[in-house]
């Protein structure tokens, strides 16, 4: 039988201390059979996207690994940056790849969330196909009112919050030293996501926030003086998407979720925020991957910016590259950055 694989791709609330984010994925066994594929730390974000692929057993050890150091290493208490965080762990997502079903997926998810909350006594909370009821199924909802908010959800102070999305499904329902200092962990499976950042030339993001709120699919809140609220729903309904700056760049982004890259390719969210960003007189300055992407999606990205029909795939993803400014803050470097080359070595 094919070996199953699956992606596990974590997001650690520390983006700046290199030291400590060596720690936390040192402290994973990579063997032949789990691999970790990638480490992004971001400093403005103060967060690292971390890509682990493998055998689905090596990985969902490889994840408690790095939750357990994570849990030791990080104190929440004194973590500040632009991205929205619930937690020292933010999210531990499980993906399956090949031979691998998302019902599977589920179970590795619950498992880890309950064996990660009996051994730390911390807040775990599951999302995506692992939620526990439909109100939990989107990060968002569960991550509302952020670490911040996680004191007045234990202990019963929260407006924020309905009774379907409040407690954890695991862990402390009061508030607790460990709550205090590892926050929420959010763990869950899910289909491939493609996270992506669109690099907008200015340093405030006026223009990037106003893609934002036009691009992604909840839209925009409408406000009336005398408290009556509409919501506009965006143009992408597989898009999540906000605006925010990268002050060690200079520069603003559109930070995305694609949530389906079959309905919403790379390249049309990419042209769209273009398209808006040149009505408000302002240029793009190419974008980035976060984690890993599929090769057939950088396949159909290098399709829309090349003429040749007869392209080979390096030819395909080059001119995905290209076309997308991938390389703009720092280099793509395909080998290491699509899933099936880096599995594959090459």
């Amino acid at each position: 039988m094919a070996t199953p694989i699956i992606e596990c791709v974590p997001n650690i609330s520390e983006g700046r201390d290199i030291e400590l984010i060596d720690k936390i994925i040192s402290s994973i066994d990579q063997t032949q059979h789990c691999s970790v594929l990638s480490v992004e730390p971001d400093a403005d974000y103060n967060r690292t996207v971390v890509t682990i692929a493998g055998h689905p057993e090596h990985v969902y050890q490889a994840a408690f690994q790095l939750i357990k150091m994570s849990i030791e290493l990080i104190d929440m208490t004194k973590h500040h940056g632009e991205h929205p965080r619930l937690g020292v762990v933010d999210v531990c997502p499980f993906v399956p790849l090949s031979n691998y079903t998302m019902e599977e997926c589920v179970k590795l998810a619950k498992r880890l969330a309950k064996e990660i909350s009996q051994r730390f006594n911390v807040c775990t909370f599951l999302y995506g196909y692992a939620a526990t009821r439909p109100e939990r199924k989107l990060l968002s909802s569960l991550r509302k009112g952020e670490y911040e908010g996680l004191k007045a959800r234990l202990s019963g102070d929260d407006e924020v919050h309905s009774d379907a999305t409040k407690l954890p499904d695991y862990g402390p329902t009061v508030w607790t030293n460990e709550a205090e200092k590892s926050g929420g962990i959010t763990i869950g499976a899910r289909d491939i996501l493609i996270a992506y950042n669109v690099n907008v030339d200015e340093t405030d993001a006026v223009v990037a926030k106003k893609i934002g709120s036009i691009i992604r699919g909840s839209g925009r809140l409408i406000k009336r003086q005398n408290g009556n609220k509409m919501r506009i729903n965006g143009m992408i309904p597989e898009i999540q998407g906000m605006g925010v700056t990268l002050e060690s760049h200079s520069i603003s982004q559109v930070s995305m979720n694609i949530l389906d890259v079959n309905k919403c390719p790379i390249h049309k969210a990419y042209e769209i925020c273009k398209s808006i960003a040149n009505d408000h007189a302002v240029e793009l300055k190419g974008s980035e991957l976060i984690g890993l992407v599929p090769l057939q999606s950088m396949l159909d990205v290098g399709k829309w910016y090349t003429d040749n029909e007869n392209a080979s795939e390096k030819e395909l993803v080059n001119a995905a590259i290209n076309g997308l400014g991938l390389s703009e803050l720092e280099e793509f470097i395909p080998h290491k950055r699509i899933i099936e080359w880096a599995l594959r070595g090459e």
